[in-house]
């Protein structure tokens, strides 16, 4: 093999399409993926690349220190694309702890580790950390964010990215590691773990539950196909600038009540329902705490120095996403039961 990659994360669901990217696209290229397989990390993601002979799954945790080590040991990785992360903001709400051990500590864990393998030669190395545009704060109505925009954190889990985001630039500036960070907006697509807005939402209008909604369902997000987010990824990978960050976003602006609106006009017709019959399963709830007003992504840097730019728009995304959960109700079914932590077990336990 030419290179050996590490993907952290990879059974989770943006780590997925970009293992499945870099499997298919580098045949000779090794791609180890390593993932804890928490709650989020599912291994059916990946039953169409399993066996191929480039792909290695690792299960393993990024707070292990020995562990990491270790793993840095035997495969002397030549790259690292770094997903591995807690990132729902109402779990760190109520569990702020885990966030703090996993985004910061987990990710330090991994700076050690490709310090102490590539300290003789970093040539042709590269440490890619993958972060949220989160760490930026809240914008206004105008406005959007930049990779010189100062941070401002406002939950437990953009606090950790935001601290694991500079950690990977005091090592780049302290120990000349060759880091590249991107900062994405909101994530959407297939594989994705029903906690999040739009698979629960698709799920619960396809069972005909209450669709729920914060406050008054006003807050902007940026959305970005996630297919579209692991191109970005590759192409940084390849021709990003070392120490330099990119910010990666789909220049899709919806307030969450439109973006439900439209996902039940989509599901409506997907269901042969009457028009407007999902839309009377909208429920608003309280607010969650400290909720950023809007997300906007400038990702003018990315496009005009690499030339990437997002290959759709979110109405037909969604219309993409919402056919794929609507075509893979069994993976749906195991990760509401829980059944999709047998898949490890049925594929992996008692092989090694």
């Amino acid at each position: 093999m030419k290179k050996t990659i590490l993907i952290t994360g990879g059974a989770g669901f943006i780590g997925s399409h970009v293992v499945r990217l870099f499997v298919n696209n580098y045949p000779d290229y090794l791609i180890v993926n390593l993932d804890a397989l928490t709650y989020a990390g599912n291994l059916e993601n990946l039953s169409d690349v399993e066996n191929k002979g480039n792909y290695k799954f690792v299960k393993g945790d990024i707070n292990d220190t020995l562990f990491i080590n270790s793993l840095f040991e035997e495969y002397k990785f030549d790259g690292v694309i770094h997903l591995a992360a807690e990132s729902h903001v109402d779990r760190s709400i109520s569990n702020p702890l885990e966030f703090i051990q996993t985004n910061i500590l987990g990710t330090m864990n991994l700076l050690n580790s490709a310090r102490q393998i590539w300290k003789d030669n970093t040539e042709g190395k590269l440490f890619y950390h993958i972060s949220t545009d989160e760490v930026y704060g809240s914008l206004g109505s105008e406005g959007f964010f930049v990779e010189s925009t100062a941070y401002d954190p406002r939950s437990p889990y953009s606090a950790s990215k935001a601290s694991s985001d500079h950690l990977v630039r005091a090592y780049f500036h302290t120990y000349k590691l060759p880091v590249v960070i991107s900062n994405c907006s909101n994530n959407y697509g297939g594989n994705q773990f029903p906690e999040k807005l739009i698979p629960l939402a698709i799920n619960n209008i396809k069972n005909s539950k209450p669709i729920p909604i914060y406050g008054k369902g006003e807050n902007i997000r940026d959305w970005l196909f996630v297919e579209d987010h692991a191109s970005a990824i590759e192409l940084i990978f390849n021709k990003g600038k070392v120490g330099e960050t990119y910010n990666i976003g789909g220049n899709n602006e919806w307030t969450n009540i439109d973006l439900i609106h439209k996902l039940c006009e989509v599901m409506d017709k997907k269901l042969g329902r009457e028009a407007g019959e999902s839309a009377k399963l909208i429920t608003f709830v309280k607010d969650r705490a400290g909720h950023d007003l809007r997300y906007a992504i400038d990702s003018s840097k990315l496009q005009e120095e690499l030339g990437w730019k997002p290959s759709l728009q979110f109405e037909e995304g969604i219309e993409k996403t919402v056919d794929w959960y609507l075509a893979n109700q069994e993976w749906m079914d195991n990760i509401i039961s829980g059944d999709y932590e047998k898949y490890y077990k049925e594929q992996y336990e008692g092989r090694e």
